[in-house]
Parts: C-alpha cells; structure tokens; sequence
C-alpha cells in the first residue's frame, strides 16, 4: 500500500511513520510544513527507506498537494497534520481554524480530485483516514459511562471545536461525493519525541531539571492515556482494513488523574535518578486553571479493538517508564528545543 500521510514529523504522525517503515511492507510519503512542533530527527531513524519519502507542503496548498497525489499515487491517506494544543487554541484560535478546518477540507478536495481519475477497483479500494480527537465530546463528570463511537459532538475549546469541524467535513465528503472516508477519535497519547508543551513532557523534563511542577486547578481532571506506539500499530491496522463511514474509538482503558500522572512520574524519576534535594513531589503547584478545562475524557475502545483486531500493548506503568527513560537519554533533543522554540512558559491564560 502506498500511504499519502500528513503530518508525519509531529508527535503521533512521526510514530506512524516509523512503525509503516519499520513493521510493514507499506510505502509512505511524509507531508508536513514544518511547524515549531515538527522535528525531522523522529523520522531520521527511518528516512534513508526506499519505502520513505518526504515533501515540506502546507495542507492548506490545494494545488501542491494535487500535485503530490498526481506524482505519488497513493492507495490511501492518512490525515495527521494538526494544531492540536488546547492552551494554544485559547491564545491563538486563528491558526486552528486554518489548519483543521481549512487544511482538512483542501485536502478532501486534492484527494477527491485524484480519486475521480481511478478506475473503478482502485477507487473501491482508496481510503481516507481523518485521525481525530475525544475531545470533540465535549467532558464526561466523574461517574459517566466512557465515549463511544455514538457519543454526540460537544467539543467546549478553540482546538476540540475546529478537529469536530473537520471530522464533519470528512464525513459529509462521504455521504456527498462517496469518497470512501473513515474516522478515527483517540484519547491522550504520551511517549517518546513527544513537544515539551504537554502535560507529560513538561511535567518530566521539569522534574529532570528540579523546576517547579505545573498542575492546573487540583489536579483532579482526569484523562485516559495511550502510549502513541500502540496508537501508531492501531492507525496502522485502521487504514488496511478499516471500512468507508466507520468510526473507530481507539483508546487503552487507562485513566488517570492529572495529579496521579504528576507524581507517577516524580516516583519513576526519584528511582531512576534520586534527586539529592528530596522527592520530588516537592516541586508539584498548584496553578489557576485554564478556561473551560474538560473535567474527564475516556474511550471504549471495544469496538475499535473488535473491528480492528487490536489491542493496547502497554498498560501506563509500563509506557510511563519506557517515557521517562528516553527523555533520560535524549536531552540534547528537548535541551534544544527548551533553548530555541518552547522554554517551558505557561500558556492558554486567555481571560473570559
């Protein structure tokens, strides 16, 4: 199969990549512009594949990318590129819409384009791949039942309202055109090559560097955590066999409170590396918390564990330790970044 995927230098998308390269026979063209969360060094163990090839185009560029699929020919796509970080949405909605919404339906209209010149099997066989958000369900309280595929949109941020738009988008080039497209909403990813903005990272890169712990409000927001490896092998799975009009909950059963992710990771460090200043829980505060923080999200993901033969591999004790142990060995990556593009400031204060 040959895989059009945008967004393969961020977080989940570089992860897709490396798994396509790395546990399949798939051949895959990497689309990203190169945003500040993009880094070319999460593909470099992977980028001198014959299977491999890379293009620096905005998805926004609707003749660049009519001319990406005209030359590659791809069997699917598999849509990544987004701004995805809530806080940001808040400080900057602009760039949100543009990217998720914009971006989303510019690539709907290259891949229709291209799809209409097939005959008539290898249309049959073409996919589109949205790769999408719980948020877009708005927030579950404490004892609600997890989302579901059939969970009613809500989404409540910039981010989560412009990744609900596009997923209506992908779904109505479907009912309106036929274009053989599927969605796929998935809980929070943690793991390696992952930006410092988010919670984990920063929470671990902080504690490495015994900086004060952010936590919002009490920290009792929960959130259901997948290690993106095992995300990755799902998306992977999703796009050979997943079915036109489907949707696909993707999720690993794992809730945590944001607190209890914080000092999980304090635990991890204080054995790996004992600070010789104390525990590190120490270092943990208590800060305001930003507009309209979603108290809960969690996935069942049975549907998508039945459908597509998958299930999570690592359980978060597992996937946090594997976490905390490559931002161990790999500070030059995150030391660069702190130094250049992110140094660690609050963001998403944006007043009512």
């Amino acid at each position: 199969m040959r895989i059009l995927l945008t967004g393969g230098c961020g977080f989940i998308g570089s992860a897709v990549v490396r798994h396509i390269i790395g546990a399949t026979e798939h051949s895959v063209l990497n689309v990203d512009c190169m945003t500040y969360a993009a880094s070319p060094e999460t593909v470099a163990a992977v980028a001198s594949s014959d299977r491999y090839q890379f293009a620096q185009v905005n998805i926004t560029d609707g003749p660049a990318l009519a001319k990406l699929f005209a030359e590659f020919r791809p069997d699917a796509v598999m849509h990544l590129a987004a701004e995805s970080h809530v806080d940001r949405s808040i400080d900057g909605p602009g760039v949100f819409i543009q990217t998720n919404v914009v971006g989303t339906y510019t690539l709907l209209e290259a891949a229709r384009g291209y799809w209409q010149t097939l005959d008539e099997a290898a249309r049959k066989a073409f996919r589109f791949h949205h790769i999408s958000t719980d948020e877009v369900f708005g927030a579950l309280e404490l004892d609600d039942p997890p989302f579901t595929e059939t969970t009613p949109y809500d989404p409540r941020s910039p981010y989560s309202a412009s990744k609900a738009s596009s997923d209506h988008l992908v779904r109505a080039w479907y009912h309106t055109y036929g274009l053989p497209t599927f969605v796929t909403n998935t809980t929070n990813n943690y793991g390696i090559w992952h930006f410092p903005e988010k919670l984990i990272p920063l929470v671990t890169i902080n504690a490495i560097e015994g900086k004060e712990l952010p936590v919002y409000g009490k920290g009792e927001n929960v959130r259901d955590w997948l290690f993106v490896e095992d995300h990755a092998e799902a998306l992977v799975k999703a796009v050979e066999v997943g079915k036109p009009g489907e949707t696909y909950a993707i999720g690993a059963r794992q809730p945590r409170t944001n607190l209890e992710v914080v000092k999980t990771i304090c635990a991890v460090l204080d054995e790996l590396v004992p600070d010789p200043a104390g525990p590190r829980e120490r270092l943990i505060r208590f800060v305001t918390d930003r507009p309209g923080h979603d108290f809960k999200y969690e996935i069942d993901p049975t549907h998508a564990e039945t459908e597509l033969g998958w299930k999570a591999k690592h359980n978060f004790e597992s996937g946090i330790r594997r976490t905390i142990q490559w931002y161990l060995d790999n500070r030059d990556w995150w030391e660069t970044i702190r130094s250049r593009r992110y140094t660690g400031e609050r963001l998403g204060q944006a007043k009512k």
